[in-house]
């Protein structure tokens, strides 16, 4: 089949290649995409995604781990698209270990009880890893750890299979990428049975 004539790549796969499926359901898998190929997204419902490949082939993937094609540099002055900009999920993080850091406080001083604290930090969710430039973040509004650059956010690894998914994350005889797919101690996705 030749390309659609309105395919444009707006991503590619991660380099470990991606599962995907016929719908957004894991109970449906189809043929995982290979590593690095280059994608269009034309529909999102969650965390699920479905894509266009150059030979009008289409499925459903967890659009999460899907790396964005660059664009063109940004032009200097102009504001940061909102899914790009960092300064939104930095808040977040900051408020959150405000948050902790206010009742360890209270803890610490004997004005709350061990009850009193966890009812505090109950939901609280937060992760950073700062690495002189480089800074992961963990954006637990999406279930993801995403990698800054100082201007941009990319995700790096997702920490559950996409929302609604009822079966395994990987269709039967797909192997998971290591580089993508975080596990439990058990190997199993964190939340799992």
């Amino acid at each position: 089949m030749s390309a659609p004539v309105d395919f444009r790549p707006t991503h590619v796969v991660p380099p470990g290649g991606l599962a995907a499926w016929e719908s957004p359901d894991t109970g449906r898998p189809t043929v995982p995409l290979d590593a690095l190929l280059p994608v269009q997204l034309i529909d999102r419902r969650g965390d699920w995604a479905r894509i266009l490949c150059a030979n009008a082939w289409s499925a459903w993937v967890d659009g999460r781990l899907l790396v964005t094609v660059p664009q063109g540099p940004p032009v200097p002055g102009a504001p940061l698209a909102r899914t790009a900009d960092p300064r939104p999920l930095l808040a977040r993080v900051q408020d959150m270990l405000s948050r902790y850091r206010s009742a360890a406080e209270d803890l610490a001083a004997g004005r709350l009880d061990g009850e009193a604290f966890r009812q505090r930090t109950q939901g609280l969710r937060a992760g950073m890893v700062v690495d002189g430039e480089a800074v992961w973040l963990y954006d637990a509004e999406h279930e993801r750890w995403v990698y800054c650059d100082g201007t941009r956010l990319s995700t790096f690894a997702a920490s559950a299979p996409p929302s609604g998914a009822r079966a395994s994350a990987v269709p039967p005889g797909a192997a998971p990428s290591d580089e993508t797919r975080v596990v439990g101690p058990n190997g199993d996705w964190p939340g799992d049975g």
